[in-house]
This record gives C-alpha cells, sequence and structure tokens, in this order.
C-alpha cells in the first residue's frame, strides 16, 4: 500500500492514461471507486466501455455520472477510498453538448479540491498537442480543455504525462517534500 495524493493523469488517445490511473488506485490500497463520465450513446461507446470494466476486473464500484461531476465527488471521496474520475475529456463535452458553462464548472471543481480530503486521479486528454480542429465547435472544445486542463493542474498536488505508457511526472508532490 503506497500514500496516495490527488493526481491529474494527462496523455493523447490510446496513450495509456487510464491504465496507469488504475494502477494508481490499486496500489493505494483503498476502496477503488470509478467514476465515469462516458455515456454510452451507441454501439461503439457500449463496446468501449464493456471493454474499459473487462481491463480493469474485480474490485471496482462503479458509479456513472457524465455531468454533476463535483456532486458526485462530493458524495463518493470519503475515507478509505480512492476515486478515479475517467475522464475529464467527456466531462467537458457533455458539459458543452448539455450547454453548461465549462468555465463556471471548472471553478466548481477547484473550490472542490480546494477541500477535498481523500485521494482523487483524474484523467484527461491533452488535446492542443495535434492538428487545429477545422471546425468552430472543434476549436472551442480544444481551448475549452487546454484551460479545464490547467485550472486542475494548479489545484492538484500531481500532475503526470503519459506517453507511450511511459510516465513524465510534471508535478510530483513527493519529489517536492524531499
Amino acid at each position: 500500500m503506497t500514500a496516495l495524493a490527488t493526481t491529474l493523469v494527462l496523455g493523447g488517445a490510446r496513450s495509456g492514461k487510464s491504465a496507469f490511473a488504475e494502477r494508481l488506485i490499486a496500489d493505494s490500497g483503498l476502496a477503488r471507486i470509478y467514476l465515469a463520465t462516458a455515456a454510452a450513446g451507441d454501439d461503439e461507446m457500449k463496446a468501449r466501455i464493456a471493454h474499459h470494466r473487462a481491463q480493469r476486473g474485480e474490485g471496482w464500484t462503479t458509479i456513472e455520472e457524465p455531468l454533476a461531476l463535483v456532486d458526485a465527488l462530493t458524495r463518493e471521496a470519503t475515507h478509505g477510498r480512492a476515486v478515479l474520475v475517467d475522464c475529464l475529456t467527456l466531462w467537458l463535452s457533455n458539459l458543452m453538448l448539455a450547454e453548461r458553462d465549462p468555465d463556471i464548472e471548472a471553478r466548481r471543481l477547484t473550490r472542490f479540491f480546494g477541500v477535498a480530503k481523500y485521494p482523487v486521479v483524474l484523467v484527461s486528454n491533452e488535446v492542443g498537442l495535434g492538428l487545429v480542429p477545422d471546425t468552430p465547435l472543434g476549436r472551442r472544445f480544444r481551448d475549452a480543455q487546454g484551460r479545464l486542463n490547467q485550472i486542475v493542474a494548479a489545484c492538484v498536488p500531481n500532475v503526470v504525462f503519459i506517453a507511450a505508457g511511459l510516465p513524465f511526472w510534471l508535478k510530483n508532490s513527493r519529489l517536492q517534500e524531499s
């Protein structure tokens, strides 16, 4: 069992973010809560969700919450538990499609982390490394995702970037203490 502090896990699509985040939670020895933000809107997404569940294996309690992330964290991040949020990218997409202000929701999330006592591991895509999206919606999403990642990274003790399954620690509270 290792001490776990709240951590933002960033990376590109299929970089190994979720697997890395799951290992962080599993290694903590705490009860494992998987807070899923995905909605199974089509067959392909249903298959992805089923694949993720199978890869995680036994021992996880899954909570599905596509929009009310802060409410779910307030309820689920309690003593003896570690919560994995997978992922902030889908949460942001859900917020935008529901015409909710992502900046307001991001501020609510940072207020939560200002008072949170128990560890949360958040997975998020780094979408700004590729091509500039060719649609206004795509550009708004890319910009909002970049702002969300920056805001969360500023308020959590640990940030790790995953590339090809390998971690590169951008911010590590354990190294800063020594």
